[in-house]
Formats: C-alpha cells, sequence, structure tokens
C-alpha cells in the first residue's frame, strides 16, 4: 500500500514538473527576441592618404655657450638680470679689477723705462760708432754698446708683451655676451670667488631660430640627406612639430645637420632640424614629437581604428548589413593615420560598421545605430 502511494507521488510531481517546463517555453515565446543592441556606426570612407612618420626629439638651441671666468676674483658687478635678452659685446659681469689696473700701471712704467733705456742705447751706439770710424775709440767699445743696444730693444719687447698681457687680464676682468640670445640663471651671486677656467657664471644661447633633436634609423639615411637637399622641403611642410598637448606648431622646420657618425649601440644617426621661433614657444629642453612627411599611398579605404578589434593577431571588424545584424569581418590594416586606419582587405567603400560598442555585440546580433558618444 505504500509503494502505491510512492508511484502517485512521483506522478503527481512529474505532472508539475513537465507543466512548469510548458510555461517557461511559452513565457519565452511571448517575451520574443533580445532588443537590439546599441552601437555607433561608422562609414567606410575613401581619402587622400600621405604616411607620415613620428620622431620624438628635444628642443636645442643652435648656439650656446657656458660663460666661465678668465680671471680670479670676486664678482663686484652684476649687469643683467636672469632669463634677459643679451646682445653680442653686452657687459654682463664684472670681477674685482683693483689689482689688474694696479698691474696694468706697473707694466706701463716698465714698458715706458725700457723705452728710456732703448733711447739711450740707441744714442750710445751711434756716438761710438762715430768715434770708431774716426779711430778716437776701441772697436770693443763699440762691440759693447751695439749688444747693450740689442738687450735694450729685447727688454722693450718684454715690457710690451706684459703689458699686453696685463691688458688682456683686465678686459677679461669684464665679462661680455659672446653671442646675442637669452642668459640664463646666474650661478653666482655678488661677492662670490671665482676661478678662472673653472667657475661656471652662466650660459647664454640663441633663441631664433631654434632647433630640435631627432634620432632617425640608419636605413633612412639617404632619404633624410635627400631632404636636407630640397630647398621646398621647409615650404612643403616636410617637418612640423607636435607639442605635449597635441597642439601643433604654426612653424615648419628644415634640416640644418646631419650627424657625422651612426651610434653603433642603436643603429640610429642624429638629425638636427631648426625652426623659427620669434615668440620664443620654444623652449631648450622641451620634448616634442617631429611628424615627417614620407611618400603619398594614393586613395585608400580608411576607418576609424577604434572600430578595430585584434585578437591572437587577426584584426576584425562588425559589417552591418541590410538586417542590422553585425557580422565580424576578417580585415588587412595598412598605415596608421592619427585616430584613422587605412584598410586593406576585407571591406569596401560605403560597407557600414561598428565603431563603438562592439564589445556588446555578438555574431548576428541586431544592432541599433545610435549618436557617437
Amino acid at each position: 500500500m505504500n509503494f502505491n502511494r510512492i508511484q502517485s507521488g512521483l506522478f503527481i510531481l512529474g505532472t508539475v514538473i513537465l507543466a512548469s517546463c510548458g510555461n517557461s517555453e511559452k513565457n519565452a515565446q511571448q517575451a520574443g527576441p533580445p532588443p537590439p543592441t546599441p552601437v555607433t556606426t561608422s562609414t567606410v570612407s575613401e581619402e587622400d592618404v600621405t604616411i607620415v612618420d613620428t620622431y620624438p626629439g628635444v628642443v636645442v638651441p643652435l648656439n650656446e655657450v657656458e660663460l666661465r671666468a678668465q680671471v680670479g676674483g670676486y664678482i663686484t658687478a652684476i649687469y643683467v638680470k636672469d632669463g634677459q635678452k643679451v646682445t653680442k659685446g653686452q657687459k654682463l659681469y664684472e670681477i674685482d679689477r683693483t689689482k689688474y689696473i694696479a698691474a696694468q700701471r706697473s707694466a706701463q712704467a716698465d714698458l715706458q723705462m725700457a723705452k728710456s733705456n732703448l733711447a739711450k742705447a740707441k744714442k750710445d751706439a751711434e756716438r761710438y760708432t762715430k768715434l770708431s770710424e774716426q779711430e778716437a775709440v776701441a772697436k770693443q767699445r763699440v762691440d759693447y754698446a751695439l749688444t747693450d743696444l740689442a738687450n735694450a730693444e729685447s727688454q722693450v719687447a718684454a715690457a710690451q708683451a706684459n703689458l699686453a698681457n696685463v691688458n688682456a687680464d683686465l678686459q677679461r676682468s669684464v665679462i661680455v655676451s659672446p653671442l646675442s640670445g637669452t642668459i640664463g640663471i646666474s650661478q653666482v651671486k655678488l661677492g662670490a670667488f671665482v676661478s678662472p677656467g673653472s667657475t661656471l657664471i652662466n650660459t647664454v644661447s640663441t633663441t631664433n631660430p631654434i632647433a630640435v633633436d631627432i634620432s632617425v634609423n640608419q636605413r633612412d639615411i639617404a632619404r633624410f640627406v635627400k631632404l636636407q637637399q630640397n630647398p621646398s622641403a621647409m615650404k612643403d611642410s616636410v617637418f612640423t612639430l607636435e607639442m605635449q598637448d597635441k597642439s601643433v606648431y604654426p612653424m615648419s622646420g628644415r634640416i640644418v645637420a646631419i650627424d657625422r657618425a651612426v651610434d653603433p649601440t642603436a643603429g640610429t644617426i642624429k638629425v638636427r632640424i631648426s625652426y623659427p621661433n620669434s615668440n620664443n614657444s620654444l623652449l631648450a629642453g622641451m620634448t616634442c614629437n617631429v611628424k615627417v612627411l614620407n611618400r603619398s599611398e594614393g586613395r585608400q579605404l580608411t576607418i576609424p581604428y577604434k572600430a578595430v578589434t585584434e585578437q591572437l593577431g587577426t584584426y576584425s571588424v562588425y559589417v552591418v548589413g541590410d538586417s542590422s545584424k553585425a557580422q565580424p569581418v576578417i580585415v588587412k590594416l595598412g598605415s596608421v593615420m592619427g585616430d584613422k586606419v587605412v584598410v586593406k582587405d576585407g571591406l569596401k567603400k560605403d560597407d557600414v560598421i561598428v565603431s563603438e560598442g562592439q564589445q556588446n555585440v555578438r555574431p548576428g546580433a541586431v544592432v541599433a545605430p545610435g549618436p557617437a558618444k
């Protein structure tokens, strides 16, 4: 009797389960297909494509000179402010001139004395020479007079050389700008002691024009040599600058120098490009990107780079068909141009692709194009 009750219970449970499954299937049929996936779409376009190579660069002055003292002493005057514009020959610093002025006066006195001795030696030589012609004096005495004259002439020459050195030291006690440009922040203060040849006082560099150094692979040396010889490279904006804030520098540059040798460790060579800098917006030490026009590939198919999905080295995009269903298509990519990329194979002009939201799309899913985010 208990066995019959168990059978009855199992029968009722099975009936309940079947009824529940039937209701679930019925509810699913009533719910209908899933809603379209919202995405942003783009149309495959065709446009002129020019390849642009990007090189990281560093801004450097075309001319830069370190100011070091050539004579020793204490700084007694500073004639410029830090960061000031200076011109060639302008007074910048002064070193205590007291001992150099005294040395100049002493050298001038020594020269005057040497000239006086020379004048006396000349008169003696002339006098004894005339007496010797009259046989009124021994020939040996004439020789002595001529020797004294030669010594006096040597003393004058030595005194003149000493005076020139002293004058040079006095002149070096005033430090002037070797070129026109901008002076940096002073490395010494008023009253500081400077040693000749070792103390760095300041640095002066030119600012207009200014240059950017880039490192170029050795396989591209021939191309850059041709660009250096091309007079229209600057006019054609072959070299443009992209700043750190992604803005583009308004002036174009030209190659002014290619280094003499390749760096064997990196396989690159340094190329220096000059740019006008009248408004001083380029400062030495700044980093930027140099955009170099390479070649034109004519009209090519392009799509937004963000539409591309990469997996294990294979690139694909979702193409939207007539029924608004998205299907993945494998594509072959070409050159990247900013936020776009060239498509070599897999798409045709006017194809509609998913450019945003493809991570939510499944193959064959219906999509609903919407505005770009």
